[in-house]
């Protein structure tokens, strides 16, 4: 291996994916360290049940962040699907009811509203559709871009009321504000609660900056579905990066980092060392500082707040309510326990310790819009998948004995499921080679040790605002596409820079757009 590179790139996540093709594409010698056997670290596609043919999207399910201008620019071969349901909510009070939001059938809708008796909801609903959508189109363009600053974001806005709302308040002021329906007011608080532990009447606003990603993608929002997975938008990344001349060595886990440069790590059991002339850390911002030797008794370790459960049935369940079909109930987000009132009981039960009485669960159905990812056999058979991401299950809890809440966790989400189906779902599990049920659950700590996500947190640690306060120093490219360190050879490019998160690659581009500025 050559001892000196241009670009060492720490993980071959879809982020250090995208930057080393940028780069590479630059004319930049870029060299990735991947500590797996693979690339693509929580956007894979796996094999999960031993002797069954289905690649499920294993830790990250669905596309909205990930810019048409990435895909355009790199060439990427990739086809994202649009659903054309919204979600589906039960009513906990009445389960043979529940909200379908058909964004196919706007009367249906409307039916539905009217059902749960959230009527006068509606209304209110559709305002908040067209708001965000001014909002995510104001403010997407310019996550591929340096940031602006608070005070110019704001001006692309346009709207201060709606500024107010979602950027200076806490979530739950807007959604006490505009609608009356507790199962109404969940639905949209969800936005701001995937993957991130908090209430939406924090004055942290931690909340509103995870609402406000999910809100903006692409200009519309939409959450799609990757065609064949999700392996398939990083087997993308990773077909652009090699073929523009990037070296990406697998098995190779990095140990240490120097600000200048030198980054050692360990292959086929020898100790190794390169140097570059910058290095991007595609990890979270707690593990770097592990690898420079610079975390100290006060650094916090980021805390996820997500259980993660994978299931293969042999067909869809029958629901409770039986005026919506299966396939429309899943064709969406379906959501368990997820009323207002529900998400805060569980957060304030979590807080204290405690596995939520009720589990508060979105649930996602992969191979309704893409049956690709099955093989003919299942197909033909009517198998489905199912993907559950449990909320306000944080890694707190997983300390004593992640093998016992495991377990707990996923009794927990099954008993959620079946409170809302006409049959269990025990019953439909298709069993692997071994005669197992085809169920996997992963906690925080499974993704730490998988994925190397200190905490299990998703997002590498808290989201901050896709803006720059206006006072904050803009001196350096770093700082202006958000990928600053206190070192100047070493960048972020991961989930942990700003405007991170998701399966999005904008840490990736916007770090290899900070070196190429500089160069």
């Amino acid at each position: 291996m050559d001892t000196r590179h241009d670009i060492v790139i720490v993980g071959g996540g879809h982020n250090g994916l995208t930057a080393a093709a940028y780069l590479a594409r630059a004319g930049q010698s870029v060299l990735v360290l991947e500590r797996d056997d693979h690339v693509g670290g929580a956007a894979v596609s796996a094999a999960a049940f031993t002797g069954v043919d289905a690649r499920l999207s294993r830790y990250s399910y669905l596309v909205s962040l990930l810019p048409a201008r990435i895909i355009n620019e790199l060439g990427l071969s990739i086809e994202l699907a649009r659903r054309r349901y919204s979600s589906y909510t039960p009513d906990p009070g009445n389960p043979a009811t529940g909200l379908l939001v058909d964004a196919g059938d706007s009367e249906a809708t409307r039916a539905s509203f009217a059902r749960i008796g959230a009527g006068a909801d509606l209304a209110a609903w559709q305002q908040l559709g067209g708001d965000l959508g001014r909002l995510a189109r104001a403010l997407f363009p310019t996550v591929c871009e340096p940031l602006p600053t608070r005070s110019e974001a704001r001006r692309l806005v346009g709207d201060d009321i709606l500024w107010d709302e979602l950027i200076e308040h806490p979530l739950g002021d807007m959604l006490n504000k505009r609608f009356s329906s507790d199962l109404v007011r969940g639905v949209v608080a969800t936005d701001g609660l995937i993957g991130t532990f908090t209430s939406v009447h924090d004055a942290s606003l931690d909340a509103n900056r995870c609402y406000l990603y999910h809100s903006i993608g692409n200009g519309t929002g939409d959450w799609d579905v990757p065609i064949g997975g999700m392996g398939a938008v990083t087997g993308e990344l990773e077909r652009v990066a090699r073929q523009a001349g990037a070296r990406i060595l697998t098995g190779a886990e990095v140990t240490g980092i120097d600000p200048d440069g030198t980054v050692r790590y360990r292959h086929e059991d020898r100790d190794e060392s390169t140097v570059g002339s910058h290095v991007l850390a595609n990890v979270a911002p707690w593990v770097l500082d592990g690898l420079l030797g610079e975390r100290t008794p006060d650094t916090v370790k980021p805390e996820g707040a997500q259980v993660k459960v994978n299931l293969l049935l042999s067909r869809l369940p029958r629901l409770l309510d039986a005026s919506v079909s299966a396939e429309a109930a899943f064709g969406g987000t379906f959501h368990i326990n997820e009323t207002l009132s529900q998400l805060e009981a569980a957060y304030r039960q979590a807080s204290a310790g405690r596995i939520p009485e009720l589990v508060s669960c979105e649930i996602y159905c992969h191979s309704l819009t893409d049956p690709s990812i099955l093989s003919p056999e299942l197909v033909t058979a009517g198998a489905q998948t199912l993907t559950v991401f449990g909320l306000h299950t944080p890694d707190r809890l997983t300390h004593q004995d992640n093998a016992a809440t495991r377990a707990q966790l996923q009794a927990a989400v099954l008993a959620s499921l079946n409170s809302v189906l006409a049959e269990p779902i025990e019953d439909l599990l298709l069993r692997d080679a071994n005669g197992l049920p085809c169920i996997e659950t992963k906690t925080t700590a499974d993704l730490e040790a998988a994925l190397n996500l200190p905490g299990g947190d998703i997002f590498h640690g808290l989201l901050s605002w896709p803006f720059l306060e206006d006072d904050a120093p803009r001196d350096t490219a770093a700082q202006r596409w958000g990928v600053a360190t206190r070192h100047p050879r070493i960048l972020l490019c991961g989930a942990g820079a700003r405007r991170g998160g998701g399966v999005s690659g904008i840490g990736g581009h916007n770090a290899a757009m900070a070196l190429l500025e500089s160069v």
